[in-house]
């Protein structure tokens, strides 16, 4: 252990996912020494930091935010928040993304993080060390660099590292047959900032997942022509006009066309992919033996830890999920295993319950790239790791509200965040509409046994 016997733990990323790790890890004076948070930026908030401007910053760093200049929160603040941290009371259910990362500035300010967060470093390289004495046998040298300056590293030894430098920053795209014959204009979401670059243009909309169907909703709004084109069964909801489902592109053409899996063919002036991202983690050591295959990130025990590097934490990549709640729920997880609340089964047992879970999840039907988006599962999933922790699982109305929005989501895209909900005690909330007349809830509160 380092220092007078304290834990030091390293984190990479100040995104919400890193403050909330130092949150917790500060939280326990008694067990770790003050977290150590590695910024590439100059700024907190991950993605939720706009910049306007696409590819790179003049230092010739890659821009990474994916965040798109009208976009609000599609999940409402009042379970979007950490749980010990709520949201301004004057605020929409439903808020600007500028929101989120007033939201992050004051996060930091409540928890005193700022004097934590080392900001424009690199982390080059994070690599295991065997250590007589070391928790599980274990040390960590981080390497890291100025964002600018290569040449300047600094290693540093921790006992513990907790990764959290997001997943929306490197696109993924599909690879389509005959992609570069297309003559228009290729972009991916990431690189969407706003809507009147493409007024009046016809579209051809790649994936129909949450960005997807509200940068489509946008483009409706300045009378571009849409072909949202996606796999998943087609959408009931009212659509905007000027907003046409089709099947997925299965080719682009000699002509520069693009073909869809029923046949049909469209030469739109843009083809856009709102394709999701790729997982990367760059700066891990080979030997740690952590994969990407198919956006499935393996092996981790409870999508956490490397079952033979137990001391090194992945936060944050599960999908389809309340992120800020996850994060908290995670940290703390965390926490209870480093400071020996939970104990971990060995390596074996973790392995074998990896597999298992991999195995009963693709007998289910779940697809390999699938695997990581929980979904409704998400709330088993928190529950368990608040068991297993000794700690305060989330109050009980949160996933039956998160769930009801779903729904509601589902019912009318077009006006679903216009609602404003209102949360009373552990179980009780309710749903206006724009008019205040309240709404009937979709979902049943399941009764605790």
């Amino acid at each position: 252990m380092a220092g007078l016997g304290k834990l030091r733990v390293a984190v990479i990323g100040a995104g919400a996912a890193g403050l909330c790790a130092a949150r917790h890890l500060l939280s326990r004076p008694d067990t770790f020494a003050p977290p150590a948070v590695y910024e590439l930026t100059e700024k907190v908030g991950g993605t939720w930091v706009y910049e306007e401007r696409v590819g790179c910053y003049d230092s010739g760093l890659p821009i990474h935010s994916s965040m798109y200049r009208d976009l609000r929160t599609n999940i409402p603040k009042e379970v979007m928040s950490f749980p010990d941290f709520p949201f301004a009371k004057h605020l929409p259910s439903f808020v600007h993304h500028t929101e989120v990362r007033k939201y992050l500035e004051q996060y930091c300010d409540h928890f005193g993080l700022w004097d934590h967060i080392k900001f424009g470093t690199m982390v080059a390289s994070v690599t295991p060390v065997e250590v007589k004495g070391g928790w599980n046998g274990l040390a960590w040298n981080v390497t890291t660099n100025d964002g600018l300056d290569h040449s300047k590293s600094i290693t540093e030894r921790f006992d513990a590292v907790m990764v959290c430098n997001g997943h929306f920053y490197d696109p993924y795209i599909p690879s389509i047959p005959g992609l570069e014959k297309f003559k228009g204009t290729l972009m991916h979401s990431h690189d969407y900032r706003s809507a009147e670059t493409l007024a009046g243009k016809s579209v051809v909309l790649l994936g129909a997942g949450l960005s997807g169907l509200d940068v489509a909703m946008e483009l409706a709004n300045v009378d571009a022509k849409v072909i949202l084109s996606h796999g998943q069964r087609p959408l009931t909801c009212p659509l905007p006009s000027g907003v046409q489902q089709a099947p997925p592109v299965t080719a682009v053409l000699d002509d520069g066309s693009v073909e869809f899996k029923d046949g049909e063919r469209s030469k739109p002036d843009v083809f856009l992919f709102c394709t999701g991202y790729n997982f990367t983690f760059p700066f891990l050591d080979e030997k740690v033996g952590v994969r990407v295959q198919e956006h499935l990130v393996w092996p981790l025990y409870k999508f956490l830890i490397p079952p033979a590097y137990p001391s090194l934490f992945i936060v944050g990549i599960c999908r389809a999920i309340c992120p800020f709640p996850h994060f908290h729920i995670q940290s703390q997880f965390v926490l209870s295993v480093l400071d020996g609340s939970f104990p971990l089964p060995s390596r074996q047992e973790m392995e074998r319950d990896i597999e298992q879970d991999i195995a009963a999840r693709r007998a289910r039907g779940i697809a390999t790239r699938h695997i990581l988006k929980l979904d409704s599962e998400q709330w088993a999933y928190n529950d368990e790791l608040a068991h297993l922790g000794g700690f305060q699982p989330l109050p009980q109305y949160w996933s039956n509200l998160y769930e009801s929005n779903k729904m509601f989501r589902a019912r009318d895209m077009l006006n679903y965040k216009t609602y404003n909900y209102t949360v009373f005690d552990n179980k009780e909330w309710k749903v206006h509409d724009l008019r205040g007349q309240q709404l009937q809830k979709p979902l049943a509160v399941k009764k605790l046994i």
